[in-house]
This record gives C-alpha cells, sequence and structure tokens, in this order.
C-alpha cells in the first residue's frame, strides 16, 4: 500500500475577509451577486464605467460551467455573506464557521509548486466532485501515468478563479490543463522568489537550484548568471521517453515513480516554517550523510525522509539524484559539474534510482515510492 504524503493545510481567511489574490472582476462580481452592489456604485469605485462592471460580471458568470470556478465562486461568496452579518450583528465567526480558502502567502508557494509540474510534457490535474484533493498526473512511456503531485481542493480552485489552469470538458473526472496565465504566473513566481533561491533552502548550493545555467554568458557585474527556466519538463521525465537499442524503456516505470517520490518529499520539505537544512553535505564526498532528527511536523518528516534516502545513496549517487531530480539540473550540466565523461551520467542516473527505489520498498513498505 502506497504511503500517504500529507499536504499540509491552508490557512483560513483571516477575518472571514476576501484575499487579495482574488481576481478585480471576480470581486466585482461577488459584490454585486452576494453583497447587492449596483452596478453603477461599483463603476464609481472602480473609477470606469459600468459597461465595463457589467462585462466582468457577465464574464464571470460564464465562467461558472467550470466545477472549480463554481465553487471558488460558493465559498467566496459565504465569505462575503458572513461578512455582512458580522458587521450587523457585531458576532464574531467561529473557526468552524470560516470557510476554508488559501491565504495570499499559501497560494503562491502552493502555485509555483503545480504550475511546475503542470508545465511538464502530458501532465494534467485531475479531480472528482467528491475528492478533497486533486492530483497532478504525467502521461508516460506506453501510456502509463505517474502521480507527480497531491494539492488541496481549495488550491485548485483559486487556480482556476485566477485562470492558470482550466478544463477543455465536463464528466466524472473534470482533468485541467495550465493555461498561458498560468506559465506566465510562474515565470513571475520563480522571478520574485527570495534570495534562498528557488528551491528554499538557505545554506544549499546556489549555482543549480531549479535552473540551468548558459556557461558561455557572461556573468553580471553582481556576479550572477542569466537564467533560462525549463518549464516544458525535468529532466527525469525527458530521460523517462527514452528507449534502450532493443526498445525498452531506459527507466521503468518504478524508477520514475522512485525519483518523483523524492522530488516531492523535497518540494513539500520547504512548507511551513524557514527552512535553514544544509544539503551540501549529501553532495561533498566523504561528508556526513547522516540523517538529522526533526520534529514531527510534516515538512519535517519530508525532510527526514530526503536526508535517510541521500544519506542511504552517498557520495556520487546522492549528487546525482538530489541535483537531476530535485534541483532539476540537466544531465550535461550535471556531468561537467561532477567532471564524468559524456553521457555517463543516465546510467549513473539509472543505478541510483534503482537503489532509491530499493531504498523505500525498505525502509517505507513496497510501493511506497508512489506518491499518494
Amino acid at each position: 500500500m502506497a504511503t500517504q504524503i500529507s499536504i499540509p493545510s491552508m490557512t483560513p481567511i483571516s477575518g472571514g475577509g476576501i484575499p487579495n489574490w482574488v481576481p478585480t472582476e471576480a470581486r466585482h462580481y461577488l459584490s454585486h451577486v452576494e453583497m447587492g452592489r449596483p452596478i453603477r456604485a461599483l463603476a464609481r469605485s472602480a473609477d470606469c464605467h459600468a459597461s465595463t462592471i457589467l462585462r466582468q460580471i457577465r464574464k464571470i458568470e460564464t465562467r461558472r460551467d467550470d466545477p472549480l470556478v463554481d465553487d471558488a465562486l460558493e465559498t467566496l461568496g459565504r465569505v462575503s455573506r458572513n461578512k455582512m452579518i458580522i458587521n450587523k450583528d457585531k458576532m464574531p465567526m467561529t473557526q468552524a464557521e470560516k470557510p476554508s480558502m488559501p491565504d495570499d502567502e499559501t497560494l503562491t508557494r502552493e502555485g509555483r509548486r503545480i504550475l511546475r509540474r503542470l508545465c511538464e510534457t502530458g501532465a494534467v490535474l485531475a479531480i472528482a466532485a467528491e475528492m478533497e484533493k486533486a492530483v497532478v498526473v504525467r502521461d508516460g512511456a506506453g501510456g502509463a501515468s505517474t502521480r507527480t503531485a497531491v494539492v488541496d481542493r481549495p488550491i485548485a480552485q483559486a487556480m482556476a478563479l485566477k485562470g492558470w489552469i482550466a478544463t477543455n470538458g465536463s464528466g466524472r473526472i473534470s482533468r485541467y490543463y495550465i493555461t498561458a496565465a498560468g506559465r506566465t504566473a510562474l515565470e513571475q513566481l520563480l522571478e520574485i522568489e527570495s534570495p534562498r533561491g528557488p528551491e528554499g533552502f538557505a545554506e544549499a548550493q546556489t549555482s543549480f537550484q531549479g535552473q540551468s545555467y548558459d556557461e558561455d554568458e557572461e556573468a553580471t557585474p553582481r556576479g550572477a548568471r542569466r537564467m533560462r527556466y525549463n518549464l516544458a519538463e525535468s529532466p527525469l521525465a525527458a530521460l523517462a521517453r527514452r528507449r534502450d537499442k532493443d526498445g525498452t524503456q531506459f527507466l521503468t516505470d518504478n524508477l520514475v515513480q522512485a525519483g518523483e517520490r523524492l522530488r516531492e518529499d523535497f518540494e513539500l520539505s520547504q512548507m511551513g516554517e524557514k527552512i535553514t537544512q544544509n544539503w551540501e553535505r549529501f553532495l561533498t564526498p566523504g561528508g556526513d550523510g547522516a540523517p538529522t532528527s526533526f520534529a514531527g511536523s510534516a515538512p519535517s518528516a519530508a525532510r527526514a525522509r530526503v536526508a535517510s534516502a541521500l544519506a542511504e545513496l552517498g557520495p556520487g549517487l546522492s549528487d546525482v539524484v538530489l541535483r537531476c531530480c530535485c534541483y532539476l539540473e540537466g544531465l550535461e550540466t550535471t556531468e561537467k559539474r561532477l567532471g564524468w565523461s559524456a553521457r555517463s551520467g543516465k546510467i549513473v542516473l539509472r543505478i541510483a534510482l534503482m537503489r532509491l527505489r530499493k531504498h523505500y520498498d525498505e525502509t517505507l513498505g513496497p510501493g511506497s515510492a508512489m506518491i499518494g
């Protein structure tokens, strides 16, 4: 049975108010439909013509055919109605009565994680009406699918309302794809990340944290190189499509799942409190790779799993999986940085994934490498 990975729940909307991430047109829609404000009054507040507000309201109304958008508006509508009741009766709302929607910080963090997954070739976000969580799955070689991420339903609702994801049909299971607006949003989210680097580890080596660099490009006066983000797919996903001379997959599905499990734990480990975990010790031959004792929270547990896996692999193997699976560094760049011969990285990576899969089976149980 696959081990369940817990995603930290989002912070409820504080004070029963509308979060800042809600688009302007959705705010106007809620003000008109839920709070009964006239269109002309909204136009005066927004300093625009009444026809502009009317078009925005009609646009949002047509989007309610999307299940996630409809759910998001329903939840935000309850927020608006509760706010009116609180203002009228001066009665505070209990925690149980507060509609659960993500705050701005949570949406930024989760949006960055999920949008990167949806940029990978063949990736979709799937969710059913009765599901509390959505899953991101990616089509692999031979028609097989790999689950690469799990996300709380309110996060998916917020992403749909902002237009970052969209569905092209309806059914028992809705499938969402990243939109052009979602790709633009991801680029902006990656650009505004803190100086810790895109993967968020304050003491980790910053030269290979989630971006690929042009080795021939000149450094800027501040010593930083211009970055190229490969938003299409991870190095592991690209390698998974390759085949040996006999036509068999170079990486079997269970090896891909092991690498994706490590990456998911790596990303989960960065949530919550500020992270100061130093992963450089796993990239230094002879370094102390013993796992650290962590607290019992979901991010801490994920950090413990990553540390245990990397310590088990040891120098060399831990280098290649951490760089390629977690930091998303390309194989050619990894080979250059480690001083390996050309085209040897994929062989070492396959051996590392075999060891990683064995580690998960022995420590967490058979099938535990799957994200669920």
